[in-house]
C-alpha cells in the first residue's frame, strides 16, 4: 500500500463520514449495564447500535456482512464479517457501551456534549471505546481503494466491556464456527503513551471489584449520645482496609495479590520510563501541592502495570455534608476496585479476599463484602518478527517516529478469554487514550490525529499480513 495514499484517503474519510457520526454518538447516554440497570428500557443501547449499524451499512463494504446479536437479557452485539482475498482470519474489537457521566467537566463540557476543540472531539464515549468500530470501516476502506488484498476479517463490538463484559462469553460461544481461528487479533480499546507514535500493549491488567459494608446499627442515633460507646462503621472500615492497603505507602499486603514481575517486563517498563520521563505522571490534573507517590518514572510505571493496587471508587450510606446531622450512623459501604498483576490468575481470589475482609470482625460488627465483577489480566505472548517489524513500518510512515509499547494498567476482560482461546494468535492491543484523554472520568476526549493515524496503521498491518 502507498502511505501517502492511505493517509489522504484516511483524512478525508474521517472528516465527512466518521467525525459527524460520532460526534452523534456521543450525544446519546448508552452508560453500560452496571450503570443503568434499566439500559433496555431506557433505550439509549438500542440508539447507539442502530446509529452505528446504518453508518455501517451505508459504508457499503464489498462482501461484507452485519449482524446484531440479541440475546434475551444481554446487550446486543454487532458482528461484522468481510471475506478476504487470502487465507486466514483477523479478528477485531471494540465496544460500544460507556461509563457513567461523571462530575468535574469544565465549563462548556459535558458527558453527552459533543465539542470540538482544538482537534480533539470531548465527550463520553468517543476515545473509549466508541471510535474503534469507526477505526476498522476506514481502515478497510483505504484498504479497498487501494485494492490491497487482505484476509478474512471479523469484527466484534460489544456492549457490555464496562460491566467486565459478562455478556461476551455467551456470544463468543454462539458465534464460535463463525469466527474461526483467528491468526492476528487486533483489539482498539487501549491506551497510548503519547500521540506521537504507535503504541502497542503488552500487558493489561486483571480486576476485582466489590463492596464492602459495615453494619454496627439497626438504626441510626444521636452521635451525642452514642460516641465511645458504639464504634463507628467508618472507622470499622478503616480498620478492615488496614488489613489489605498499607495506608503509609498504598502496598497492597496480602502475598496472593502480588507476583514475580517478569525480567523482559521490566526491561520493557524501564525502556518506556526513559522514554517518557517525567509525562508518566505530569499530565495528572494534580491539585497545588499534590505530587506523584514519587518521582521515579519507572517504579510508577511499575505500580501502574504490574502490582496490585486499591481505589475507592465509590460508597453508600453517607449523607451530603448539608443533610450530614449529628447521628452515628448505622451502616458505611465502600465500592473497592482491585487492580491484579496481568498474570496473576483470578481462581479464588474472591473467596481469599472475601475471608480477609469478613472474618474475626471488631466488635462483632456485621462485615460482608459481595463482588460485582472481576477477571483475570493477560499478557502478551512474543511478537512475530513479521509484526514486530510492520508495526514499526505503520508508526515511521503514519507518525513518523519508531513504535512503542508499554504494559497497560486497565483491564480489558475479552483480551484474557481470547488469549485463552487462540493461544498461537498474535495480537495487536492499541488505542487512543493517551495523557489528559482521561476515560471513565471528566473532559473525555478523542484525539482526532491520533484516530487517524492509528486507522491508517491498521490498515497497513491488516495488508502486511497476507505477505507475512
Amino acid at each position: 500500500m502507498d502511505a501517502k495514499q492511505t493517509e489522504k484517503f484516511i483524512d478525508g474519510f474521517w472528516e465527512s463520514e466518521a467525525i459527524p457520526t460520532i460526534t452523534k454518538y456521543i450525544e446519546i447516554p448508552n452508560q453500560s449495564p452496571l450503570f443503568d440497570p434499566d439500559w433496555e428500557k431506557n433505550g439509549h443501547m438500542q440508539r447507539a447500535v442502530d446509529l452505528v449499524c446504518d453508518w455501517v451499512e451505508k459504508q457499503q463494504i464489498p462482501n461484507s456482512r452485519l449482524e446484531v446479536l440479541e440475546s434475551e437479557g444481554r446487550t446486543p452485539l454487532l458482528f461484522l464479517e468481510i471475506d478476504g482475498d487470502k487465507e486466514g482470519t483477523v479478528l477485531l474489537y471494540g465496544h460500544l457501551d460507556k461509563q457513567p457521566a461523571m462530575v468535574g467537566w469544565e465549563e462548556g463540557l459535558g458527558p453527552w456534549k459533543p465539542v470540538l476543540r482544538d482537534g480533539k472531539l470531548y465527550g463520553r464515549g468517543g476515545a473509549d471505546d466508541g471510535y474503534a468500530i469507526f477505526a476498522v470501516v476506514s481502515a478497510v476502506k483505504a484498504l479497498k481503494e487501494q485494492k490491497a488484498p487482505h484476509s478474512r476479517l471479523v469484527v466484534i463490538i460489544e456492549c457490555c466491556e464496562e460491566s467486565g463484559s459478562v455478556d461476551l462469553p455467551h456470544y463468543v460461544e454462539l458465534l464460535v464456527d463463525r469466527i474461526g481461528k483467528p491468526e492476528l487479533i487486533i483489539c482498539l480499546d487501549s491506551g497510548c503513551g503519547n500521540y506521537d507514535q504507535f503504541w502497542t500493549t503488552t500487558s493489561l491488567r486483571g480486576s476485582l471489584v466489590g463492596n464492602l459494608t459495615v453494619k454496627v446499627l439497626t438504626e441510626g442515633v444521636h452521635s451525642g449520645d452514642a460516641s465511645g460507646i458504639v464504634a463507628s462503621s467508618f472507622r470499622i472500615l478503616r480498620n478492615l482496609l488496614e488489613r489489605l492497603e498499607d495506608s503509609e505507602t498504598g502496598k497492597l499486603l496480602p502475598p496472593w495479590l502480588h507476583v514475580e514481575i517478569p525480567e523482559n517486563r521490566a526491561e520493557e517498563t524501564r525502556v518506556t520510563a526513559d522514554a517518557l520521563g517525567d509525562a508518566v505522571h505530569s499530565h495528572y490534573p494534580f491539585v497545588k501541592g499534590m505530587k506523584a507517590i514519587t518521582d521515579d518514572p519507572y517504579e510508577l510505571l511499575l505500580n501502574k502495570t504490574w502490582r496490585p493496587t486499591l481505589s475507592i471508587t465509590g460508597q453508600a450510606g453517607m449523607p451530603d455534608l448539608v443533610q450530614g446531622g449529628n447521628v452515628l450512623r448505622p451502616e458505611t459501604s465502600l465500592k473497592l476496585s482491585i487492580r491484579l498483576p496481568p498474570s496473576l490468575p483470578a481462581d479464588g481470589l474472591e473467596e481469599k479476599l472475601r475471608t480477609l475482609l469478613e472474618s474475626d470482625p471488631p466488635y462483632g460488627a456485621k462485615v460482608t463484602f459481595e463482588t460485582e465483577k472481576g477477571a483475570a489480566g493477560w499478557e502478551a505472548p512474543a511478537v512475530a518478527p513479521w509484526l514486530s517489524s510492520s508495526v514499526d513500518r505503520a508508526s515511521q510512515s503514519f507518525f513518523g517516529k519508531e513504535a512503542a509499547s508499554f504494559g497497560e494498567g486497565g483491564s480489558i476482560p475479552f483480551m484474557g478469554m481470547l488469549g485463552e482461546k487462540f493461544p498461537e494468535a498474535q495480537f495487536v492491543i492499541t488505542g487512543v487514550l493517551g495523557p489528559n484523554s482521561n476515560a471513565h472520568g471528566p473532559n473525555e476526549f478523542l484525539h482526532l490525529q491520533m484516530a487517524k493515524n492509528l486507522s491508517a496503521s491498521v490498515s497497513h498491518i491488516l495488508a502486511d499480513y497476507v505477505q507475512r
